[in-house]
């Protein structure tokens, strides 16, 4: 249990105490996992932060966007990162493997990026913060603009999976959200795990009256000791009205493993709720 906690913030929880890819690394594994389907790339400027994306999509009625989970946030429990791109980006991986012609992917701020407004507490406790949420908002308007879809499917991966729980609560055009191992409730899970609160970023929780209504589906790792399905029911528990709220736990994943192995056969999955 100690040395689980000593590299709880090791993003994706790599061996305990392996070396640390660098940043340009870290670069070369996404440009390496695009390079054989080579989806456009660009990155989104916003009032806020400029956002990495991945585009194959044309004019559709329905987008579906992947969001990033909250990537190499911590070295050591006590020592922040100095730059949060994912050492395995598992939500582009996501994306990769949905064979839909409408889809995006999204990075989280200042991953991929070298931007100057990027300071340490956008990957730490202001992951999910109001200036982080409005990056997204304007990136949305700037896609909903560029492929005039109607609305949008939303595809959270871990705090990927916060962030469009927020989105879900400030637009109007979301049909469907779903998460993947998705931090709900990030008052509980800092709580659980005993670590500091992020106390300058939003809660889902906090917006169950304009996330009631839309269609939610959660997966939860069964195996998963990061986000357990502890923090699920905690978000759930806000909702009076939980008739649009869905949820499935695989027996077997953690928080990283089965999910891209399985997608394909998920994506479908999703469709039948």
């Amino acid at each position: 249990m100690k040395s689980f906690f000593l590299c709880l913030f090791i993003v994706l929880f790599f061996n305990a105490c392996a070396s640390i890819p660098t940043v340009e690394q870290r670069v070369k594994t996404a440009d390496n996992l695009i390079k054989n389907t080579k989806p456009k790339k660009e990155f989104f400027s916003t009032d806020a932060f400029s956002l990495y994306s991945l585009q194959k999509a044309s004019f559709c009625k329905t987008l579906r966007v992947y969001i990033e989970g909250d990537g190499l946030s911590w070295i050591t429990r006590t020592k922040i990162s100095t730059n949060p791109t994912p050492i395995n980006p598992l939500a582009m991986k996501l994306f990769l493997k949905d064979s839909s012609n409408c889809k995006i992917y999204l990075a989280r701020p200042c991953q991929y990026t070298k931007d100057k407004k990027c300071e340490k507490k956008y990957w730490t406790s202001h992951r999910f913060s109001k200036e982080v949420l409005t990056s997204y908002l304007n990136t949305f308007d700037l896609l909903k603009k560029r492929y005039q879809n109607k609305d949008f499917e939303l595809i959270g991966f871990s705090g990927g999976g916060a962030i469009a729980t927020l989105i879900s609560a400030k637009r109007e055009d979301i049909n469907l959200l779903v998460t993947v191992a998705g931090n709900l409730d990030h008052k509980a899970w800092t709580k659980q795990k005993r670590i500091t609160p992020l106390y300058g970023s939003l809660n889902p929780i906090n917006y169950t009256n304009k996330l009631k209504d839309i269609k939610q589906i959660h997966l939860i790792g069964g195996k998963d000791r990061i986000i357990s399905q502890s923090i699920f029911n905690s978000y759930i528990s806000y909702f009076n009205d939980k008739s649009n709220i869905k949820s499935s736990i695989y027996k077997d994943y953690t928080h990283q493993k089965g999910w891209e192995k399985n997608w394909k056969k998920i994506i479908k999955y999703i469709y039948l709720f």
